[in-house]
């Protein structure tokens, strides 16, 4: 009986203070709900006080803008482009590259550069400081001369680079560690390069240059400006701005990059939700490059544009290409005498520095221009009437010096588009190309690769081979790929 009532008695305490227990675990509980529900009930009234104060009018603008913002970065997302907004890693180093490269465009507003360039110019490097960050310009003078000869204002250059728009990170497929950025208005690509790139681009920049005098419409991109930032705590990163291959970008279906092989160049085509990326030479298969009487110019500049590098001694470019559905009208207007001759005096003299004149092509206020093509051929008639003067036809296709420069630099009738030196008309489409990348120079380590991938790759194409074999493969591709 005593153990029965002492057994009993123990299990009365321990449920009485499991009891007492729970008790005050409640309590607390009761307390904290009591705490975060008064808690969100003052912030719930701050937050309704301080909406009450804001004007409707300012809430709505406010709601727009967030809606705007939003279906943007779901457009450029898809475009594998990212807005850097104020929440973005590279906010602020956009930021210093907005303000570092306005200054060193002023600069060059300031002070022009000369009508001949002297050997100093190609060295040239202008300092300036601002709060946070310190920007060095590479060749000022000789960019600057170089965009003017591409038609292109400083202060439009300025604008674009400067604008209060975001710049546009883009996020691609590629195996570079390089980081990529767009202007808002898509026309300007900014890309980091490492110091060794940056030093044999300037030390080759003369022949660049030169090379692009000589082929103004030359397929290889357009480098417009070579900088260096340096950061406090954070080192120093080389960039380069180029023209953007692929601007503008409006209904572009499908991108590619191109090397002329087959190792490890299929890439899985992205699904319709996500971001588009850019293809390789194997999903290209099946398909061609439709520019009809332009093919022979195409693959001849290939050979030219290939050539010139084989004899900088790189490899491992790219052909980027892209292609767009032409309508209609944009198909009947290419043909219009009016615009044929717009284009034939935008061939000849601009994207260049040579200024001659064409035969039948005149500024005159008082001159009707007629345009005519001459069946079964690629030439342009053009005919210049003034009133009471009658002047015969002038054949641009005739044995003349105009003819002789034109033939030897390989020009073509460029389209009336923006980005024309990028842009080729055929038929039913609009292709953009252009040959990108052009820093990978065959040394000691790329020499090593190629035996390495001799071995591996046996009886495969792949992309490290020297430069000779390179140009030759890739122009082989153009051949082969275009009709």
């Amino acid at each position: 009986m005593v153990s029965t009532l002492n057994t009993s008695v123990i299990e009365d305490d321990q449920t009485s203070s499991e009891t007492a227990g729970e008790r005050t675990c409640l309590t607390r509980a009761r307390r904290r709900r009591r705490f975060y529900s008064e808690g969100d009930t003052k912030l719930s009234f701050r937050k309704s006080a301080m909406d009450a104060q804001e004007p409707w009018s300012s809430r709505r603008s406010r709601t727009m803008r967030r809606k705007l913002m939003w279906n943007a970065r779901q457009q450029w997302k898809l475009l594998g482009l990212f807005e850097i907004g104020n929440q973005h890693e590279f906010y602020e180093f956009t930021c210093m590259l907005k303000e570092g490269l306005a200054a060193a465009v002023q600069n060059s507003i300031d002070n022009p550069p000369p009508n001949e360039l002297a050997e100093a110019d190609f060295k040239m490097e202008v300092n300036q400081r601002h709060d946070g960050f310190k920007m060095r310009t590479f060749a000022g003078s000789v960019f600057s001369h170089f965009r003017q000869r591409l038609g292109m204002t400083e202060k439009e250059y300025q604008l674009s680079l400067s604008s209060k728009g975001l710049y546009l990170q883009f996020i691609s497929n590629s195996k570079s560690k390089a980081d990529f950025f767009l202007t808002n208005d898509k026309r300007f690509f900014l890309k980091t390069q490492n110091k060794k790139e940056v030093r044999f681009l300037l030390s080759n920049l003369r022949v660049y240059m030169e090379h692009l005098e000589k082929y103004p419409h030359s397929l290889i991109v357009k480098f417009l400006g070579v900088h260096m930032i340096k950061i406090p705590n954070q080192g120093k990163k080389y960039f380069i701005v180029m023209q953007s291959v692929f601007y503008p970008d409006e209904r572009i279906s499908e991108r590619y990059d191109i090397k002329g092989c087959q190792v490890s160049r299929w890439t899985d085509p992205a699904p319709e939700s996500q971001e588009i990326v850019v293809l390789k030479d194997l999903n290209f298969e099946g398909k061609y490059i439709c520019v009809d009487q332009q093919r022979a110019w195409l693959v001849r500049q290939m050979e030219i544009d290939s050539q010139f590098l084989q004899r900088l001694n790189v490899l491992d470019y790219s052909l980027l290409v892209a292609d767009q559905p032409l309508h209609v009208d944009e198909r009947m207007k290419s043909q219009s005498f009016a615009s044929l001759i717009i284009r034939t005096k935008q061939s000849v003299n601009g994207s260049s520095s040579l200024s001659f004149s064409v035969p039948g092509i005149v500024e005159e206020e008082s001159a009707v221009l007629v345009s005519e093509m001459v069946c079964g051929t690629e030439q342009c008639q053009v005919r210049e009437v003034h009133p009471g003067r009658p002047i015969p036809l002038q054949t641009l296709g005739a044995q003349s010096s105009v003819e002789s420069k034109l033939q030897a630099q390989n020009r073509r009738l460029l389209p009336s588009f923006k980005n024309p030196l990028h842009v080729i008309d055929g038929p039913e489409a609009r292709y953009f190309v252009g040959i990108v990348d052009i820093f990978t120079v065959y040394g000691f380590r790329k020499k090593l690769e190629y035996l390495w991938k001799c071995l591996r790759y046996r009886g495969q194409a792949f992309s490290t081979v020297s430069p000779d074999v390179y140009a030759r493969r890739l122009c082989h591709w153009v051949e082969s790929h275009s009709v």
